[in-house]
């Protein structure tokens, strides 16, 4: 087991790519801190690791890039190019930013308005963020673990 703080751990596992274990991620996620609403604001760019989840594929088949964050009541969680272009992918809807507690922490969440899906999110640094799609709609799938980055 690494000696290093949970956000280097994540960092690590996002540079890694290639398969990864869905529990590696997990343990290292549980460790991270919270992250405050305010912080998602603006536009990140998605990373999904590949752990034969589902979530993992779909992600893939849609062509997502990532998430907007408008305000706390505008957000496009489901972001593809078109055209060259950031547009919220209409099939998914949108989404709403509240604070929910998720595995003992309080941290920002992002509730779907069309799906059974709570994204919780957990801070690594300025510019990455560990996120843990909530997904029910996978039946006993688990949990799905991705990342959203700024460069």
């Amino acid at each position: 087991m690494s000696t290093s703080a949970p956000e280097e751990q994540f960092a690590a596992l996002v540079a890694k790519g290639g398969k990864l274990h869905e529990a590696d991620i997990e343990a290292v996620y549980n460790k991270l801190s919270a992250l405050p609403i305010n912080f998602l604001r603006g536009e990140w760019k998605g990373g999904s690791f590949d752990t034969g989840h589902p979530g993992h594929t779909q992600l893939l088949s849609m062509n997502w890039v990532g998430k907007t964050f408008h305000s706390t009541e505008n957000v496009d969680p489901i972001v593809i190019l078109k055209d060259g272009k950031r547009v919220c992918n209409e099939d998914w809807g949108h989404a709403v930013l509240r604070e929910i507690r998720f595995r003992g922490v309080v941290s920002a969440a992002m509730i779907y308005d069309k799906h059974p899906i709570i994204d919780h999110f957990r801070y690594v640094n300025d510019k990455l963020i560990a996120g843990a799609m909530d997904t029910s709609s996978f039946g006993d799938a688990g949990t799905y673990y991705f990342y959203l980055y700024k460069e």
